[in-house]
């Protein structure tokens, strides 16, 4: 196996370490996509390490913040404001921060590998395989005996060889470009706004439970990136956190796999179903309905969801709608799509990067794949372009996939 090249970009996270139980030689093989089952949030803000500049219009407002200017059509939400205690993080702070997180970096274990790396029983090659280590997968540092390390990651605890991965001051840059930090909304409706203070207009609203790709971290406010473009959020309705890969044990692949393979087994199923039932539909009412195209293959099942999204094109974006004609949000769309096949999915965008099981990256996306951005999601059509409920400016369009940066895809089929 060849060693990947190590990477240099960073950025900075203020936040406290926060890792739980990980463990983690290397195997040639073409991983499929990182496993759903193997992500977890180690770095998480305390709810008093960081906390927002309250701006001192919120009480007046009688606790609730003042939108200024305007968010396209998009209807006004009256956001809620919780009681907090304002705290102003000096600068002395903020490095003192950064060095405790950058001195915890150094315990982590983190594979830099084509693929994956074996985590074995015993520090030797003949030792058993417990587990796998995918690639800018994140481990902790237990002990170092001949030329293997001891880690634990997730639900292993093991050895990996050493030349594998990165450890000490090498880990700290590399797990700074690996993890990726996430604020997720806490209340019903949240604004971003154009600038790090609640006097700034608002350029986009994102629901509770939505996951965004912060940016940066400023005094009370993260940047993050929606839809709209990059704006700003208070942390009083966020929580902060950065999202590793763990190892997966070889009970948990297995696991994994098998699940994978129903939750496609029934996808089929139930597009089948739909197929057969809008057939009868037409014959009754007599009626030229087009049904589903179901096909044993799942490239072609999932080229008929592509080609049933794409027209819808032109419709409106409506907050919360779920319309394929009347409007929809990003994941009302998907949804609705779905829906035609028989299959369910949740309303949220951050839910849908959950669904499915994992692609490793666009260049391996299908016609029908979910593809999902910060705060986003859209239908993979093919030819690099995805077709999406944008905004309610732009409504549903096609538009190039990797016009943001592409947290993850997704497979139904």
């Amino acid at each position: 196996m060849q060693k990947k090249g190590m990477k240099t970009a960073v950025y900075v996270m203020t936040a406290t370490l926060m890792l739980s139980g990980m463990n983690i030689e290397a195997l040639a093989k073409e991983a499929n996509g990182l496993p759903s089952a193997g992500i977890d949030y180690f770095l998480s803000n305390d709810g008093t390490s960081v906390k927002s500049l309250q701006d001192e219009k919120a009480a007046e407002e009688k606790n609730t913040e003042k939108t200024t200017g305007t968010v396209n059509t998009m209807p006004i939400v009256e956001e809620t404001m919780m009681a907090t205690t304002t705290k102003t993080i000096s600068e002395k702070e903020k490095e003192l921060a950064v060095k405790k997180e950058e001195e915890s970096f150094k315990t982590l274990v983190i594979a830099d590998v084509n693929d994956y790396v074996n985590v074995r029983s015993i520090p030797g090659e003949d030792g058993e395989i417990v587990g796998k280590l995918y690639d800018d997968s994140v481990g902790e540092f237990i002990s170092e005996k001949d030329g293997w390390y001891e880690i634990t990651s997730g639900n292993v605890t093991g050895y990996v060889k050493a030349e594998y991965c990165v450890t000490g001051d090498d880990a700290v840059a590399l797990a700074k470009e690996v993890g990726t930090r996430i604020a997720t909304v806490t209340t019903t409706t949240l604004y971003v706004r154009e600038g790090a203070g609640t006097e700034t207009a608002v350029i986009g609203m994102v629901p509770n439970g939505d996951q965004l790709l912060v940016t940066e971290e400023l005094d009370g406010w993260v940047k993050v990136n929606i839809e709209e473009g990059d704006g700003y959020v208070s942390l009083d309705y966020v929580t902060l956190s950065t999202e590793f890969v763990k190892a997966e044990s070889k009970e948990e692949e297995e696991a994994r796999l098998e699940k994978e393979a129903a939750e496609r087994r029934a996808a089929q199923e139930a597009a089948a179903k739909a197929a057969a039932k809008t057939a009868k539909s037409s014959t009754e009412s007599k009626k030229e309905i087009t049904p589903p195209v179901i096909s044993e293959n799942s490239s072609e099942l999932g080229k008929s969801v592509a080609d049933f999204a794409c027209q819808f094109v032109g419709n409106p974006y409506v907050w919360g709608g779920t319309s394929l004609t009347n409007g929809a949000d990003c994941s009302g769309f998907v949804l609705s799509v779905y829906a035609n096949y028989g299959v369910s999915l949740p309303h949220s965008s951050a839910a849908q990067r959950n669904v499915g099981y994992a692609v490793d990256g666009i260049e391996n996306a299908q016609p029908g794949d979910i593809i999902c951005y910060s705060g986003h999601v859209g239908i993979y059509i093919g030819n690099g372009q995805i077709v999406h409920a944008s905004t309610s400016k732009t409504g549903i369009i096609i538009s190039n996939a990797t016009y943001r940066s592409i947290l993850s895809v997704r497979r139904i089929f």
